[in-house]
């Protein structure tokens, strides 16, 4: 467990703040140690009982330097240091007599609380003449930095996938328009049709035959699809804008985005989805072809700078069975 100050001592090297009574010069790592550590029962795995006092301390350092990744021998030194100041003590664990347990003393618990004061009010400083905006950006990126370092919990929903609000769909033409220029080349008239897709799907939005998803992880929009209205067939819906970031790829996103589309095409009645989509585009073919698309026709064309193969794909909801 760490305080909600504690973050902001990750990734910077306090100058040197000072535990008063003690006078011990406190790093960010020591600062990391001393979070740790608080707390009536901060239970640690140290000792065999047999074993000798320095040798259990040593082990004492090894088990958090564990948790925390620091050097075994600087932390044992730290907290050798805390113990001889008064900050902590050892006991013999209630629980277990093998084991032992460092607890702060009440000196420690009192130097902690004014560290972790500190720590947020140097948070606060820096925080203060921030905009709501530039908060905003902060928080994303440092969920960002999370998301990437920490493996998420087993249990842990991966992604959620919402109806569309206001403000996605300029986001949507971005990252189409960004997406497949860095990927395939293409040039801004593929940004252009997508500008007139989303354009038309808010302009003529019908709600009982339309719907439009986007993928969320941590609250960061990831993909998105669409399920409109054939404008010529009205028992055939039309798949489009299926686009899935790379970083969120491997997560069978893509899959469930699709999913969404049949199943609500299915209550809505309809009989039949078709796409368009390109040759190229064959990590998305393994995904029509999972949820039952067959390949209807192809074409080659030149659009978006490039020479393509426009393909048709087609589900019969008659014939595939609910999911």
């Amino acid at each position: 467990m760490r305080s909600a100050g504690s973050n902001a001592e990750v990734g910077q090297h306090v100058q040197e703040a000072t535990l008063h009574d003690a006078q011990v010069s406190v790093t960010a790592e020591v600062a990391r140690t001393y979070f740790e550590l608080r707390g009536e029962q901060a239970e640690l795995i140290v000792l065999q009982r047999n074993a000798a006092n320095q040798q259990a301390f040593t082990l004492a350092a090894n088990a958090i330097a564990q948790a925390l990744g620091m050097d075994a021998g600087y932390l044992s030194r730290l907290l050798r240091k805390f113990e001889r100041s008064g900050l902590l003590k050892r006991k013999t664990s209630a629980h277990d007599g093998r084991f032992a347990d460092l607890i702060l003393t009440g000196r420690g618990r009192s130097e902690f609380m004014k560290l972790n004061a500190l720590s947020e009010g140097q948070a606060a400083t820096i925080l203060k003449s921030l905009s709501p905006a530039e908060r905003a950006r902060l928080t994303g990126c440092m969920q960002a930095i999370d998301n990437i370092l920490v493996q998420p919990e087993p249990q842990r929903p991966t992604f959620v996938l919402r109806p569309h609000r206001v403000g996605d769909v300029g986001w949507i033409v971005h990252r189409e328009g960004v997406g497949y220029a860095e990927q395939f080349g293409w040039d801004g008239t593929f940004e252009a049709l997508v500008a007139r897709i989303v354009g038309d799907f808010i302009a003529q939005f019908d709600p009982g035959r339309e719907r439009c998803w986007v993928a969320e992880i941590d609250g960061q929009n990831v993909g998105h699809i669409f399920l409109v209205k054939h404008p010529e067939e009205a028992s055939t819906a039309k798949l489009r804008l299926l686009f899935v970031e790379p970083a969120a790829r491997g997560k069978g996103l893509g899959d469930a985005l699709v999913n969404e589309c049949i199943q609500f095409a299915r209550s809505a009645g309809y009989k039949k989805i078709t796409l368009w989509t390109q040759s190229i585009l064959t990590a998305a073919h393994h995904i029509y072809k999972k949820a039952g698309f067959r390949l209807i026709s192809e074409k080659p064309h030149h659009s978006f700078g490039k020479d393509l193969i426009g393909q048709t794909w087609e589900l019969d909801l008659k014939q595939q069975k609910p999911l």
